[in-house]
């Protein structure tokens, strides 16, 4: 005695003729296991079943782990196309002011910052603005970079904006967020500089980012204001 399908038989035949289709179909797979494991009966357990559902997690995990490798490498990719771009622009200035314009123009539309700001220090009379330069007072680059906190300042910090009653943006029209702070070695002859670079949004600059690509960058504008600050 034979058992009619309960299906029709256009269905039956197109799963017969393309099986591979359903063994694709992860949803379609999933609810004839479940079917499955409902004919059983709740006293079964179908230890088969449960090694596939751990293998089929760890096999989504895998490929997020994958996705975010992908991810972080074209991102890194384009944030060295965005450096070298940025150099190739500030190489191109003939003097200090046309480096200053570059910084604050080209230079921040290409990295897709919304400030920068050049801080010297000088022993006269500080001169503070909007404009990208600012001089300050002997010691401000440490204590700005250390919050006041003493310590060592590093070469290369990335953190979000807290407000200072003497921040170098002066008083910019747009809420700065984030911030990257190069310290720049202008010589052994003179007192060091910063270069700041500031965005609205607050993850634009994190302390767990890297910073390879900033201290290259930071290099080359060290040995640019080198040659025209002689």
């Amino acid at each position: 005695m034979t058992t009619k399908p309960k299906i029709k038989d256009d269905l039956r035949d197109a799963i017969l003729s393309h099986p591979d289709a359903i063994l694709d179909d992860k949803d379609v797979m999933h609810a004839l296991i479940a079917a499955n494991e409902k004919a059983m009966g709740h006293n079964i357990i179908d230890l088969r079943g449960i090694a596939m559902d751990r293998l089929e997690t760890r096999l989504d995990r895998l490929e997020d782990t994958h996705r975010s490798v992908i991810a972080a490498a074209y991102e890194n990719v384009a944030g060295t196309q965005q450096i070298h771009r940025a150099i190739l622009r500030l190489l191109e200035a003939a003097d200090f002011d046309a480096l200053l314009r570059d910084l604050s123009g080209d230079v921040a539309e290409i990295l897709r910052i919304d400030a920068v700001r050049l801080v010297l220090e000088t022993e006269g009379k500080a001169r503070v603005g909007a404009d990208v330069l600012s001089e300050r007072p002997m010691g401000y680059i440490d204590r700005y970079l250390t919050q006041d906190r003493g310590g060592e300042a590093r070469h290369i910090t990335l953190r979000p904006v807290q407000p200072c009653a003497d921040s170098p943006y002066g008083r910019p029209p747009r809420r700065i967020a984030s911030e990257a702070c190069l310290k720049l070695d202008l010589g052994p002859a003179r007192r060091p500089g910063l270069l700041v670079l500031g965005s609205e949004d607050a993850q634009m600059f994190a302390a767990q980012q890297g910073t390879d690509l900033l201290v290259f960058f930071g290099g080359v504008v060290e040995r640019l204001l080198r040659r025209f600050l002689t």
